[in-house]
Formats: structure tokens, sequence, C-alpha cells
């Protein structure tokens, strides 16, 4: 890429990262300080599960939006909810408004995510670039889901202490909370100067294509049964490794370094992947990665000290950090551009729906019959499922 546009691209990173970290942040010090407040792993899991319900209802509209208007406006109206949502947790810590602050934050960054995903599909070209840019967008959740666990998770533990109270009180908890709230505002510093790109203009006497009709085509059935197995994984840890280190009274600081240890190896193999994008082929890599989150999450539930579950998620975060940028780039070589905001809408809205349910089902497992059911049953879904993913292989090799 020429200098201007990876430094346009260097700013929609950052800008993303920041939003990103505002909502792992918060999704991280919510169930925390349910638990605190005298709530179980069902509840958790539901509040946990709100996160995601927003954008199963936003994404397609999400993405309709974004097709119309291009990235600025989408993003701008999507900042102002994830602020007003973290900021009324702050003043108002209470399981209630924590339900209404992960409403909030997960749609905004659902449907931000959308827009940006769109403009940087759009501006790439040919499917080596669109694995290139791809695979460097997907740095920033990875990035940001270090970030804002242990940033929240070092300000529950210390900000009460510095403030006169005690260490994880509730001060602790606002001010970490204070600070997912101030974070998605330097998102629009980053990203407020970017350059739209023109609309796409459709023939006259020629229909609209409709996102709908993609759901008849067998390749794209696959990538977004694929996506969905995988997605699931991400929530797996996010649900148990809270509610594990809880029962193994590990404190904050070490549940986020644990969450934390997963996102830096996702961002380490996403920076060694726009390096190796030309040689990389999409359903080598998602494969493979099905492959090893299924073993790795057989022996998770077995690790029961901080470091041994810590290189268990750095194993993870390396298989599934890997996935994104392949699915990505698949997608928008299968999707016409007039409908790629509302394609990228149709695969968050059918992760997010199982995000909704999932931890719920988390939930409930895990009270009958224990959180490592949780990590086996999943482990075993993803590895009937790797079937899927070999079977893109006719389809995307010939378009890589």
């Amino acid at each position: 890429m020429q200098a201007a546009p990876a430094s346009a691209l260097a700013r929609l990173i950052a800008g993303q990262i920041c939003l990103h970290a505002a909502m792992a942040g918060t999704r991280m010090a919510s169930p925390l300080l349910a638990l605190k407040l005298g709530y179980g792993a069902l509840e958790v899991g539901s509040l946990l599960a709100l996160f995601s319900l927003m954008q199963v209802f936003l994404a397609i509209p999400a993405g309709r939006y974004a097709d119309r208007h291009g990235l600025k406006r989408p993003v701008g109206i999507a900042l102002l909810f994830a602020v007003s949502g973290a900021l009324a947790a702050v003043l108002w810590p209470r399981f209630e408004v924590l339900c209404l602050t992960a409403l909030c934050m997960g749609g905004a960054t659902g449907s931000a995510s959308i827009a940006l995903q769109r403009h940087v599909g759009r501006a790439a070209h040919g499917a080596t670039e669109l694995k290139r840019v791809f695979s460097w967008l997907a740095i920033g959740p990875a990035i940001s889901n270090f970030f804002g666990p242990v940033l929240a998770g070092l300000l529950i533990d210390h900000a009460g202490i510095w403030l006169g109270g005690a260490a994880a009180d509730t001060t602790g908890f606002r001010v970490a909370l204070l600070l997912m709230a101030l974070l998605p505002l330097l998102t629009w510093l980053w990203i407020r100067h970017t350059q739209e790109l023109p609309p796409v203009v459709h023939p006259e006497g020629m229909a609209k294509p409709q996102v709908w009709h993609l759901l008849r085509e067998p390749l794209m059935q696959r990538l977004l049964l694929v996506n969905w197995l995988l997605s699931s994984c991400w929530d797996v840890p996010t649900f148990v490794v809270p509610v594990l280190g809880h029962e193994r009274a590990f404190s904050a600081s070490v549940i986020g370094a644990i969450l934390g240890s997963f996102a830096v190896a996702a961002a380490c193999v996403r920076v060694a992947m726009p390096l190796l994008a030309a040689h990389l082929k999409e359903w080598v890599v998602v494969t493979s990665a099905m492959l090893v989150t299924a073993l790795l999450f057989a022996i998770y539930p077995l690790m029961h000290t901080p470091l041994a579950m810590g290189c268990c998620s750095v194993l993870l975060g390396l298989a599934l950090g890997s996935v994104q940028p392949m699915i990505m780039s698949t997608l928008h070589q299968i999707t016409p551009h007039a409908v790629h905001g509302q394609a990228l809408g149709l695969r968050l809205m059918s992760i997010n729906l199982s995000s909704v349910l999932m931890p719920m089902l988390f939930g409930t497992a895990g009270m009958v019959v224990g959180v490592s059911v949780v990590f086996w049953t999943v482990g075993t879904a993803v590895a009937m499922g790797s079937r899927a993913a070999w079977h893109l292989r006719p389809q995307v090799s010939g378009k890589s």
C-alpha cells in the first residue's frame, strides 16, 4: 500500500482499538461486578448475552445504513451510544443498568465495525490485498481485547485503594467503567478526517441486489456456519474464565491477564499474516484453526493454575486469531459491492444470534454439569464443523 492509504488504514485501526477496548473492558468488568453484587452464573451468562443481543437486531439495518452513508456518520452515531451506555453504569452500578450498558456498548461496537470493515474492503484491490488489509484491521480487536480487560482489571483492583477505599470495591468498578466511557471519544479523533469512498452506482432499470439472496449460495451457507462455530469459541473463554477465576479465588488482574494473553497471541499472529498473505489459502488456515481449537478446548478445563490457563489462552489466540482475516477476505470476494455492508451485517447477525443464546446456555450448563462441559461440547462441535471449512477449498482456492 502507498503511504497515504497506509496512514489512513493506521488511523482506522487506532480508532477501532479504542472502541473495542472500551467494549472488551466493559465486558470483563460487568460480570465481575454482577458476581460481586451476588448474582450467579446464569445471570452472568445472560448479562454477557446482551452484548450481542442488540447486534442481532441492528446488524442488517446498520449494514444498509453504511451502504448508503459510508463510514463517518454510522460510526459517529455508534460512538454516542457507547459513551452513554458506559456512563450510565458509572452513575448507577446496578445489575439492571449493567444490562442497558451491555446493550448500548455491544450494539455500538457492532455497528461501527460494519462501517469500518465495509470501508476497508471497498478500498482494497484483489484477493491478496484483501487478506493483507483485513489482517491489519484484525489486529485492532486483538490489541484492544488485551488492553481493555487488563486496564479494567488494574483499575478495579487498585483505584478504590487510591481513592481511600478497598481493592475491588464499587469505586474501583466505577473508575474502570469511566475509562471505558472515555475511550470511544478517541475513536472519533482518529477517524474524523478519513476520506469517504464514492457511493456504489446502480445501473438504471436494474434491480438492486438483495443480501438475503446470498443465503441461497452453498458457499455463503458454509462460510456462515464456519464463522458461527469459530465465533462461539471466542465467547467460551470470555464466559468461562471469569467464572473459573472467581471459583479459584484469582484476582481481577489475574483474570484480566489470562483473557489478555489470548488477545496478545491473536494480535501477534495477525501481525505476521499481512507479510504472508500471498502464500496463505483461506480454507487451509480456517480448517487448521478449527482442529487446533477443538484440541485445546479438550484440555483447557484440566488446567488449574493461572500460568497453565494463560498458556492455553495463548495457543487459542494463535489459532483463532488467524481466522477472521480469511473469513472477511472470502466474504468480500463472493459478495456484490452494492451489498457489502449488508453482507457484513448478515455475518454479524448470525454470529451474535448465537452469542445471545450461547452464554445463557453456558450459564445453565455451568450450574447443572459444570463449566468444563462447556469447553468440551463446543470443542466437539468445532471439530465436526471443520468439514465445512475444508469444503470451502474449491471456490476459495480458485479466487485466491
